[in-house]
């Protein structure tokens, strides 16, 4: 059997938040998982790139600025049917009734555990693998 090779997209506009985020993922999440990583530092890139490629799993800082993970996890669920699965990366876990406005499939808290991090990606993509 071979790994389902996923496509994850990492937003924050600190590039040592993406490498933080990538690691906690790492490329093998779970068994018969491989990651790809697409990086975004704004919010245009970060549309441009859920419009032009077909991304498996977004996983948003909601920290980043000036275009928060919240607001673009809101706006790619309110002008797409085919939404990816959404995972937002919070500063507070009080903050997760704004995930929940957002309507992100799932949050995770900074500083992100591996172990919580691998488990909650490769829930996301087994949940919503494609038909």
């Amino acid at each position: 059997m071979s790994d389902r090779l996923c496509t994850v997209l990492l937003y924050s506009d600190d590039p040592k938040v993406r490498d933080r985020m990538r690691m906690a993922v790492g490329t093998r999440p779970a068994p018969g998982l491989q990651i790809e990583f697409v990086d975004a530092s704004t919010y245009a890139e970060t549309i441009r790139l859920v419009d032009d490629y077909e991304i498996d799993l977004l996983v948003l800082d909601g920290e980043a600025s000036p275009g928060g993970g919240i607001g673009i996890a809101r706006q790619i669920k309110d002008d797409r049917d085919d939404a990816p699965p959404t995972c937002l990366v919070i500063a507070r876990a009080a903050d997760r009734w704004l995930a929940a406005y957002a309507e992100v499939d799932a949050t995770l808290v900074h500083p992100l555990d591996p172990v919580t991090t691998g488990g909650t990606v490769a829930e996301l993509l087994r949940t919503h693998a494609p038909a």
